[in-house]
């Protein structure tokens, strides 16, 4: 089965007008699923996931860990239940491309109550001239699928794909984070992969730069090989696993392992990394960028050596600052055809 198969385009669909289409920003990345349909708080589900064998029982599920059944009856559990079972998968080291749209079916709960409706989907893509028509292809047309044994039935109407980075700068520019004159440099540290745009005051970006590793995971693939770590669980370390240590005291899943104390060994080579190279690439822009705008799912592993930074603003909840932006960009785009 390929999971990334195309949705079914039908006429008979969930009956919808303007006011009744749902609308959801979607930043599948590396490291979490990070959705928004503008109410509340943006929730997030780790992107790892186990395909269940024929026949084998499902741990329990939840809305962050969701339980996706498609019509072929192959089933895949995602988030941290995932952790249960073995030989769970990744997508760190996967082509998230191609999970597009299982992504979106863990992120899907319902909506007023029910399961059947249409949707608009924002979705961010570092390259979209070289993957966005693969999203779309993938997302748009009508889905039925089960998720934690509920029937979903959703025509997905449009798929706008964004560069990923610029849901977060429409945030900022919202907050002031942004100089009304000048160029912006968006650094966008995620789980697999990081990138910059270089954006000038009208908004538009006259420069990027997409790494397809560098992010997180390259940092604690670094620390995977060393050896006081190693030693001491007696085998090898799980970057994975070390991944979700960052975010639990630096410590490896419960066994109470810390490499908190030799961190910054590897922390300062992989910082120097990323912006040695991001000054770099931009070094005939500079004397022009007036703002560095640093945000992503892995921004806090760095965030305390950009304090007091002259020209530097770390977002605040950077981990959803894309999303959140993606989300404006849909209600800035509804109100421009409402008023044309």
């Amino acid at each position: 089965m390929t999971i990334g198969t195309k949705a079914k385009r039908v006429s008979k669909a969930p009956s919808a007008t303007n006011s009744t289409i749902r609308t959801l920003a979607l930043d599948a990345g590396n490291y979490d699923l990070k959705f928004f349909d503008g109410s509340g708080h943006p929730k997030a589900i780790r992107s790892v996931r186990y395909q269940l064998p024929t026949g084998r029982d499902a741990v329990s599920c939840s809305d962050a860990s969701p339980l996706i059944e498609l019509a072929d009856g192959s089933r895949f559990h995602f988030g941290a239940q995932a952790y249960k079972y073995r030989r769970q998968q990744q997508t760190v080291v996967e082509n998230k491309v191609e999970l597009s749209r299982l992504h979106l079916y863990a992120c899907l709960e319902p909506w007023n109550g029910s399961t059947e409706f249409a949707l608009n989907v924002y979705a961010s893509t570092p390259e979209p001239a070289k993957n966005g028509d693969a999203i779309r292809e993938q997302l748009v047309g009508l889905h039925e699928f089960k998720r934690n044994n509920l029937d979903y039935r959703v025509m997905v109407q449009e798929v706008q794909v964004e560069r990923e980075g610029m849901g977060a700068y429409h945030y900022g520019k919202q907050l002031g984070q942004i100089p009304d004159t000048g160029y912006t440099i968006v650094v966008d540290i995620g789980g697999g992969t990081w990138l910059t745009r270089l954006v000038d005051e009208e908004g538009e970006v006259i420069d990027e730069n997409v790494m397809d590793r560098g992010g997180a995971y390259e940092l604690a693939t670094s620390i995977s090989f060393d050896k006081r770590l190693s030693a001491a669980l007696g085998t090898s370390a799980d970057p994975s696993i070390i991944m979700d240590g960052f975010r639990k005291e630096h410590t490896y899943a419960d066994m109470g392992l810390s490499w908190a104390p030799w961190l910054e060994e590897h922390l300062d080579q992989w910082f120097k990394g990323i912006f040695q190279t991001v000054r770099s690439q931009y070094t005939p822009y500079m004397p022009r960028v007036t703002r560095f705008l640093v945000t992503g799912g892995s921004t806090h592993l760095i965030s305390e050596r950009l304090q007091g930074r002259k020209l530097f603003t770390v977002m605040g909840d950077p981990q959803f600052a894309n999303v959140r932006g993606l989300h404006l960009m849909s209600e800035d785009r509804q109100l421009c055809m409402t008023t044309k």
